[in-house]
């Protein structure tokens, strides 16, 4: 049967999340960043996931952009950089994050073909709605659905739950996808059918549950069945 709703993870499936760093670091005066922006970007990511598991965790739910900046925090500090102005302009550019190149034609496609296209994501409302705008992703996505409306973040499957209680569809016609290994087989063993976009080639994480499609890109989601 194909699949009739194409839900993706937002921060580092459908936007690039090292963007923010690369892009600070290219800006006049920013020398000390320069030299260590990919640690800085690769440490933040980490940083922000790790927190939302153990908030997840420990029922301590809070807003995402909260451990997104607990994790730059850590980040800096541990790539020396004590710069309050860099801080700010690190934040704002996560607000304006870009899209994958892939990403419009890729949505296009699917919305072409009749389908419903949808995130699902840790982010804050205002935070994806941001970050869709700031892309000009809005005309091809039906909806933002944010783990705000549960007060968990991911992988708990009352995340998941949301797909199916907006869209009215079986889990069956749902085709998840996501760069987090983790995410894309938490959700296989929630019952979707994934597809986890290894744009770094790691390997896969040993859990009980595997992604069904892994890609390199997000090119040829429309042809997946």
């Amino acid at each position: 049967m194909p699949f009739t709703t194409y839900v993706f993870d937002a921060y580092g499936t459908l936007f690039d999340v090292a963007a923010a760093a690369r892009e600070a670091s290219e800006e006049p005066g920013r020398d000390a960043l320069a030299k260590v922006w990919q640690k800085l970007a690769s440490d933040w990511r980490l940083k922000q996931l790790q927190y939302t598991w153990l908030r997840a965790v420990t029922g301590d739910h809070t807003d995402f952009w909260d451990v997104t900046q607990d994790g730059l925090d850590w980040a800096m500090e541990a790539s020396g950089l004590d710069d309050p102005e860099l801080r700010e302009r690190l934040l704002q550019l996560y607000w304006e994050l870009s899209a994958y190149r892939e990403v419009p034609e890729m949505l296009g496609r699917l919305k072409a073909a009749g389908h419903t296209t949808a995130i699902l994501s840790n982010g804050s409302p205002d935070m994806l709605n941001g970050a869709v705008q700031s892309a000009g992703l809005g005309e091809v996505l039906d909806d933002v659905l944010s783990v705000q409306d549960v007060g968990v973040f991911k992988p708990h499957a009352s995340v998941y739950d949301l797909v199916g209680k907006r869209f009215g569809c079986a889990k069956s016609d749902v085709l998840f996808v996501s760069s987090n290994g983790w995410d894309a087989g938490c959700a296989t063993g929630y019952g979707f059918t994934t597809a986890w976009v290894n744009r770094a080639a790691e390997p896969v994480d040993r859990l009980p549950w595997v992604p069904k499609h892994i890609l390199s890109n997000l090119t040829t989601i429309p042809e997946l069945a």
